[in-house]
């Protein structure tokens, strides 16, 4: 079993209440080759929400409590974005999933890039929080262009 990130099917889970319908995952969920999970959804957070980023660091960052995720206005979601990620990890070792696709550049879902903390388009290597634990964890991570990318040597 695969997980993907729910926005990447059509899910309106983004925090601008829209998605990144992608039909090739949607086709993985309806073929029930997947499930899906959306971290940020998991953690409490509402849609719409305001757009959060990583500040000072990434998501490994964030686990040795040297980063914090911010929103626009200010405020701390770490919290929020940390159990989001330890829920994602359960929905894993629940269903003894080993591969997840997540959304590139998220705060949550980035691979291999995020947004850099200053709310001015710009990115920055790095990984976001539920990317870091499931890392972490020996779950293997890929951004939605990366796995398609090698579907086809996989058992998709």
């Amino acid at each position: 079993m695969i997980v993907i990130s729910a926005c990447l099917v059509g899910e309106r889970v983004r925090y601008d209440g829209n998605h990144k319908l992608d039909l090739f995952y949607k086709r993985l969920i309806d073929d029930d080759q997947a499930i899906t999970v959306c971290p940020e959804i998991l953690g409490g957070l509402q849609v719409p929400r305001e757009p959060a980023e990583i500040v000072d660091g990434d998501g490994y960052d964030v686990w040795n409590d040297t980063a914090e995720v911010i929103t626009t206005s200010g405020q701390n979601v770490t919290e929020q974005f940390k159990q989001g990620a330890k829920r994602t990890l359960s929905v894993m070792k629940d269903l003894n999933a080993q591969t997840v696709v997540l959304k590139s550049d998220s705060p949550s879902c980035g691979s291999s890039a995020i947004y850099d903390g200053t709310f001015s388009g710009n990115k920055k290597e790095g990984v976001g929080v539920t990317t870091a634990l499931l890392k972490m964890n020996h779950i293997d991570v890929y951004d939605e262009h990366t796995f398609k990318a090698i579907s086809d040597n996989l058992e998709v």
